[in-house]
């Protein structure tokens, strides 16, 4: 995807882009800010200079747009542009849940996967405030968010709802306890996870290395690392926002080297967007340190 961190600067002009182009809302950003994107211009994560912080998660055969109407051209923008629209407007997720429903997100179609691109979102802002915002049934859903997490299907009640079947499990083993005349004591360490998918118990830890170990591909270079251009993975970079200290961090499918974007240090007040790559190169580099043993 040639991932891309780009700066926006206050004032940056907008245009939102409807079934029939670029005939959408137009406004001027409040506010500077970070986002990631593809090189096609697509954000999909970001922080704005007052720590609202935005991140679009996949939701194909939920996400149900406006029907697009060209009477309200004007304030349509498509599922691509409600990020930067999110990040340049607003300092909070009061101002968010007051405003957002002001604009129709509408079905644009997206060139690259060929139909609208199907997604739902997660906001925080500086105070740890978090909502989702979902497009259901042509309408935006804002939903707060208790526990600060979303991933992708089904819907963010679903979700919460799902997580009542869970609620036994601990950070602590399980206490000993008698069967009978049987004392069943935990077999190894992390058994207050027990029943948790992907539970962090040595024999669940042993089944899936041995699975992951048995079904990785070969790769072209073999141990020496990663073709850049053989390399399947979806997940594209992973960010972290402090949304308090006005910092990101993040890695890449490329590079697990951890960087870091100091947006107190970055002049929003003017000029033009900046694009950087994510990564100098896009091969996985291995540091030989034999020499350091000799």
């Amino acid at each position: 995807m040639n991932s891309q961190a780009v700066k926006y600067p206050r004032g940056e002009e907008f245009q939102g882009i409807t079934p029939e182009g670029k005939n959408g809302i137009k406004w001027n950003g409040r506010y500077g800010f970070v986002a990631f994107q593809a090189d096609e211009g697509i954000a999909m994560d970001g922080m704005n200079e007052k720590g609202l912080s935005v991140g679009a998660f996949l939701h194909k055969g939920f996400a149900r747009y406006f029907e697009y109407d060209p009477m309200y051209a004007s304030e349509s923008l498509s599922p691509v542009d409600i990020i930067p629209y999110i990040l340049s407007s607003f300092s909070s997720i009061e101002e968010l849940k007051s405003n957002i429903k002001k604009v129709r997100v509408v079905p644009v179609v997206d060139p690259v996967i060929g139909i609208p691109w199907p997604g739902h979102l997660m906001v925080s802002d500086k105070d740890g405030k978090c909502v989702v915002l979902e497009f259901i049934g042509g309408e935006i859903k804002i939903s707060d968010n208790p526990v600060g997490v979303i991933t992708n299907n089904p819907t963010f009640d679903w979700h919460l709802t799902n997580l009542r079947n869970y609620g036994y499990l601990s950070n602590k083993p399980f206490d000993t306890v008698k069967w009978g005349d049987l004392e069943i004591t935990p077999l190894a360490g992390g058994s207050g996870m027990l029943g948790l998918p992907g539970d962090f118990t040595s024999p669940s830890r042993f089944i899936r290395a041995v699975v992951f170990s048995q079904t990785s591909r070969t790769t072209a270079e073999g141990s020496e690392g990663n073709s850049g251009d053989q390399m399947p993975s979806a997940t594209q970079w992973t960010i972290a926002n402090n949304t308090g200290d006005l910092t990101i961090y993040y890695h890449t499918m490329y590079n697990r080297r951890v960087r870091k974007i100091d947006l107190k240090k970055l002049d929003f007040t003017s000029g033009e967007k900046q694009i950087m790559p994510l990564d100098k190169d896009t091969h996985e580099d291995i540091e030989d340190v034999t020499n350091r043993l000799k």
